[in-house]
């Protein structure tokens, strides 16, 4: 019977917590959960135009086999590596037929460094350039899982296969939330591939290269491998943002991120109690080409609609993402009442997230531009307060003595200001 009596104690008291505090936050993905090996494919062009010879007097093909075979020597033990070719094996001039023309000669996994740079040695520039279809085969490739995943592209030429355009299934992975990260490097120097490949990169949070020597294609490939393994990390939760701060989705500190419309508002939810502090930021990329006279505002508001701090831009050293930030802290006295147990509850704070990009024209709308949230909530840091000269007599006092003293420190330099003059 005691044993009853304190269970259904724990229970109700469980339920009169979860009450006043209201419902609970989503929350990212736990950062102590063991992580995955990092995973990277690397993606190579093996079309006819590899074999012109415009990179320090050798054939490009010959300068990728010999910096793949160097980054495959100086590959960290932890990194799963694959690798997918393209364009590499049809002779014909089907067109139909060599469009399909794209595999995987090393799975994804633990690299056996002899078998790797054995299988990229035979291959000979053959046919065509289906970047989109080998891109759409490399993230299936990679799998998914907790972690991003890493494609590094390496092409001398734009698409020649499309449909499926290269860009549009860069956009398509992205907004299916496959976190998949695509860097790609160019070639040749040329104005059509380097917007492609721009494009490409843009659209999933990667990075474009030119390389135009075998030094800077081996150096490049090899930071790109590292930075997987540096950075690769949990990836963000994805969450949906509201047209309405009542409707918002409750977020606790973490990671998210979401897709915004042109000129869009969106809006989430975060608990801040009375004593804390709330830290956000934003940053949007922009994977299409937008007009000029952008910007992205990120504002905290209370759920009555007053505004609480907007945010100033944050320079993130990149041209391909936008970014703001804000801090804000909840004052006691702003804060709600305790309820009748002495509980404080958090109240909501309203955070919206706003731009101001505009299509060029023939640029598509949708899926609206990706975005990645940052929620933190820490103790309040005010300031440190000034100085405190007094208040009333105190402060009065101060005032005349000090007045005194100027006026006696000012009065002795004119005196000898004047016995100096006429002496001289």
């Amino acid at each position: 019977m005691i044993n009853k009596r304190r269970s259904l104690a724990v229970l109700l008291g469980l339920l009169t917590t979860t009450a006043l505090i209201g419902p609970v936050p989503a929350r990212a993905d736990d950062p102590e959960t063991p992580a995955e090996p990092p995973k990277v494919e690397l993606v190579l062009d093996v079309s006819g135009s590899m074999r012109a010879r415009d990179i320090d007097g050798r054939s490009r093909i010959s300068v990728a086999q010999q910096a793949f075979n160097e980054v495959v020597d100086a590959l960290p033990d932890e990194t799963q590596l694959g690798i997918r070719v393209l364009g590499a094996t049809y002779r014909g001039k089907d067109k139909t037929q060599g469009c399909l023309d794209t595999q995987q000669i090393v799975p994804v996994g633990p690299v056996d460094r002899t078998q790797a740079k054995a299988a990229v040695a035979t291959l000979r520039p053959t046919g065509f350039t289906p970047v989109g279809l080998a891109l759409r085969s490399a993230a299936q490739d990679l799998g998914t899982g907790s972690t991003a995943r890493r494609i590094v592209l390496i092409t001398d030429g734009e698409d020649t296969c499309a449909p499926p355009d290269p860009c549009e299934v860069a956009r398509e992975l992205a907004a299916q939330g496959t976190k998949l990260i695509v860097d790609t490097l160019g070639l040749a120097p040329d104005e059509k591939v380097r917007r492609q490949l721009l494009c490409i990169a843009g659209a999933t949070g990667g990075t474009y290269t030119a390389a135009q020597s075998a030094d800077e294609l081996t150096g490049r490939i090899k930071q790109l491998v590292d930075r997987a393994r540096d950075t690769y990390t949990a990836a963000p939760t994805v969450v949906g943002g509201s047209a309405e701060c009542d409707k918002a989705p409750l977020l606790g500190p973490g990671v998210y991120t979401d897709r915004e419309a042109f000129s869009e508002h969106r809006w989430y939810r975060v608990p801040v109690r009375p004593g804390q502090e709330l830290r956000a930021s934003v940053s949007v990329a922009l994977d299409r080409p937008v007009n000029p006279d952008y910007g992205v505002l990120l504002r905290a508001t209370a759920q009555d609609g007053r505004e609480l701090v907007r945010g100033i831009d944050a320079g993130s050293g990149r041209t391909d993402v936008v970014s703001a930030g804000l801090r804000w802290s909840a004052a006691e006295e702003d804060g709600p009442s305790p309820s009748p147990s002495g509980t404080v509850t958090a109240e909501p704070v309203c955070l919206v997230v706003s731009n101001s990009f505009a299509p060029r024209p023939g640029t598509e709308a949708t899926p609206g531009m990706p975005l990645e949230l940052t929620v933190d909530v820490v103790a309040a840091s005010p300031a440190p307060d000034g100085p405190d000269l007094g208040r009333g007599w105190a402060l009065l006092l101060l005032l005349t003595l000090a007045g005194l003293v100027t006026g006696l420190v000012a009065g002795l330099l004119t005196r000898w200001w004047v016995a100096t003059w006429r002496e001289n």
